[in-house]
């Protein structure tokens, strides 16, 4: 999936390795992001092997945008199953149906499936993971982090660290180590769930959520055949109590009917947490993913989030690591995506209850509301796309969503993802979307020019920024005909000429697709300011 320019950056050395804590779906991204940037890193997890429960299920687009850098897109499309619609009940009666075919649709990707493939292009790119350590201590300095690491055998080291990243989940040793509280609530419902055949009338391809006065029940099919089958458990049942047996008698009485369970692979009960750190940065420790926020399942927006944490954090991790870039480029990480992370606790809170409502009149008014979006297809013009990740817009005092007619229009808009526009990409020789042509190495300097001609003043400025920042940029032009070239001829001065080239403009799009500004061909002289200030060095 990536192009021709996007090679793995070379090794550096001289410089303190990042240490990677915790080697799940979070860490594993970290870890393949900073190794294909040439950064030196160390990945430790204190289990023995990876786990091989299913866990995690839900993979949206945007996240798969992102493994199918990393991990070998045949290999994932093969293991996946694509979802093609949530469908909603009560009682028994259906209620509303979101259709996610087209751009908008995830898949059921398994955890282990996705540790798996996300290991292999850790131990592709030249890392491993070191089984059987735990980090048992932090000491912050200046220029670099002392860690102690206990090995399985008992034996401890220290060693110093540039940066470290926890990634080990809701449990967080980084966290505690860093004294960092984790504030929110815990739902007063325990839940339940199963990993079974289910013989039946339901549709494999698709998730169904039934609400009723007894609680909620949701089966979505699974790679394979089984299907996840999760439940509030009914008030007073013990977590030793809840077998299958008793799942089977949840699903008769909250179910559609005529449904079977057999022939369990897992199942397990927990407690459902709303919780999310101060901040995500202390010093040279980052917290990433569910070490920093942990929510509802609703929506399953959980491993996703982590993943493009870890994405987010990774490419400014690895410019100012090699000195391509200011240490301050690394406060945005916090910034942005406690944005993201407070949105999807609100809206995965907000779904939850909707879930357990219990009173007959806020019962009838969710049902109502519900129908009446889905028949509208209002959930298509923003919920869904939000879900499917391609609705974040970061930046300060900006809604991390954006309606329809504002991003699903093909704009570029400054902290929105780049439009994913189909275009020619005559460095690949074929069609693609934008986003999938553009460099996740390097900043994009994208030229959109209407015609053929490139004013001088601009030309200048493209390769004065190439001279400043050399093998940080990419330059592109993208021309009236969606044609993708490599160059443009600058204008030789034609009057026509020039008052087309007047309607065009030049984009600066980050290494993670996500736009940093849009400014007028006119004002392209700015290009080398406006890179400086993105990458947070001293103006010149």
């Amino acid at each position: 999936m990536t192009s021709s320019a996007d090679t793995t950056a070379p090794r550096s050395t001289g410089r303190r390795p990042v240490l990677i804590v915790g080697a799940g779906p979070v860490g594993l991204t970290s870890a393949a992001e900073l190794l294909r940037r040439g950064v030196d890193i160390e990945l430790v997890d204190r289990a023995p092997a990876p786990s091989p429960l299913t866990k995690a299920l839900l993979v949206w687009p945007r996240t798969l945008e992102v493994l199918r850098r990393l991990a070998d897109p045949a290999g994932t499309a093969a293991r996946s199953l694509p979802v093609d619609a949530f469908h909603y009940y009560s009682e028994g009666r259906p209620i509303a149906t979101l259709d996610l075919t087209g751009r908008a649709q995830p898949v059921i990707l398994p955890q282990p499936e996705i540790e798996d493939l996300l290991g292999e292009a850790v131990t592709r790119l030249g890392g491993h993971v070191e089984r059987g350590t735990t980090l048992t201590a932090l000491e912050q300095h200046p220029d670099h982090v002392t860690a102690v690491l206990r090995a399985a055998d008992g034996t401890e080291r220290r060693a110093e660290y540039a940066y470290v990243l926890g990634c080990d989940g809701a449990g967080s040793t980084v966290r505690e180590l860093l004294g960092l509280s984790f504030d929110g609530l815990t739902y007063p419902n325990t839940f339940m769930l199963v990993d079974a055949y289910v013989d039946g009338p339901l549709k494999h391809d698709a998730a169904h959520y039934f609400c009723s006065s007894r609680g909620v029940l949701v089966i979505i099919g699974l790679p394979g055949g089984r299907s996840r089958v999760f439940t509030s458990l009914p008030p007073g049942v013990a977590p030793e109590d809840a077998t299958l047996d008793l799942m089977q008698q949840v699903v008769d009485e909250r179910g559609p009917g005529g449904l079977t369970l057999r022939d369990s692979a897992w199942s397990s009960t927990f407690a459902v947490h709303a919780r999310h750190v101060e901040r995500y940065r202390e010093g040279r420790v980052f917290l990433v993913g569910d070490a920093a926020h942990i929510h509802s399942p609703a929506g399953g927006q959980g491993l996703n989030t982590g993943v493009t944490d870890a994405q987010n954090l990774a490419w400014k991790l690895a410019l100012v690591w090699r000195g391509e870039a200011g240490a301050p480029l690394l406060d945005s990480y916090h910034d942005e995506r406690t944005q993201v992370a407070r949105a999807v606790v609100r809206q995965a809170d907000l779904q939850t209850r909707a879930w357990l409502l219990r009173k007959p009149a806020q019962v009838t008014a969710r049902d109502r509301a519900a129908g009446f979006a889905s028949r509208l297809g209002l959930f298509d013009l923003d919920y869904i796309p939000w879900l499917a990740g391609l609705r974040t817009v970061y930046g300060e005092g900006r809604e991390t969503r954006l309606r329809s007619w504002k991003l699903w229009g093909h704009r570029f808009v400054p902290g929105a993802l780049t439009p994913d526009r189909a275009v020619w990409d005559r460095r690949l020789g074929k069609r693609l979307p934008l986003r999938e042509a553009l460099s996740d190495l390097r900043h994009t300097l994208l030229v959109e020019l209407p015609g053929t001609a490139l004013p001088p003043k601009v030309a200048r400025a493209l390769e004065e920024a190439e001279k400043r920042h050399p093998g940080l940029l990419d330059v592109r032009v993208l021309d009236a005909s969606g044609t993708l070239h490599d160059e443009a001829v600058p204008s030789a001065g034609p009057a026509g000429a020039r008052s087309r080239t007047t309607r065009g403009a030049v984009v600066l799009i980050r290494p993670d697709q996500h736009v940093h500004t849009r400014i007028p061909l006119t004002e392209g002289h700015r290009i080398t300011a406006l890179l400086d200030e993105a990458l947070h060095q001293p103006a010149r």
